[in-house]
């Protein structure tokens, strides 16, 4: 039996907590240990969840570990995954039960996906990637390595999301489009032509936004 980990015990972490209780391995393949987070008070006030054993930095990985990551922002999850994984830890999968796999759909390490999401035919998940429940990706969609789309995204056929790229509550991005790595598609936005690395694009269509 493997002993879980969740790394981040704040609003996301309690939700992972739940979506792992959900998931087929739960008693059977893993139990969950408890939270990793530097905010050790931040559980103060929510009760029947786990204990926060210590911050990433300073946790020491025992034998039967296995881990998720349970951060919303793609660069803290790459920063605390690496620190992880350079100590020897190992991440599993969260799928929730209700999500549907189509036919030669490819998932990778340290995914992580919520209720009701549809991952269509022969579509390609990169590892440490987050799908939110209701999520929608047409055929042949590919997400690259870190990505997080959150609830009711929605991609189109041959869709492609580079690596550490982000689509908020509600965006769409039309078949054929290339969302480029880093790049951000803001809440209930529609992406029709392609997003350039790094930037943040929002609106009907989407138009890229200057801080």
């Amino acid at each position: 039996m493997k002993n879980l980990l969740i790394i981040g015990a704040r609003g996301y972490g309690r939700e992972v907590h739940d979506l792992a209780k959900d998931c087929s391995g739960y008693n059977t393949e893993y139990t969950i240990k408890g939270f990793l987070d530097d905010k050790s008070d931040a559980l103060n006030g929510f009760e029947n969840y786990p204990e926060i054993i210590s911050s990433v930095e300073e946790y020491e990985i025992q034998e039967n570990d296995v881990f998720v990551c349970a951060l919303g922002s793609v660069q803290w999850k790459k920063h605390y995954v690496e620190i992880v994984l350079s100590k020897g830890g190992k991440f599993i999968n969260l799928i929730h039960p209700t999500s549907f796999q189509n036919t030669n759909a490819v998932i990778g390490n340290g995914v992580i996906i919520f209720m009701y999401s549809n991952i269509s035919n022969d579509c390609i998940i990169g590892d440490f990637v987050t799908i939110q429940g209701f999520v929608g990706l047409g055929h042949d969609t590919k997400i690259g390595k870190w990505s997080h789309l959150n609830t009711y995204s929605f991609t189109g056929g041959f869709v492609v999301l580079e690596e550490e790229t982000c689509l908020h509550t509600r965006a769409s991005v039309l078949p054929n489009v290339t969302v480029r790595k880093g790049a951000t598609v803001g809440a209930s936005s529609l992406a029709i032509k392609n997003v350039k690395e790094g930037t943040t694009v929002f609106g009907v269509p989407a138009k890229v936004l200057n801080f």
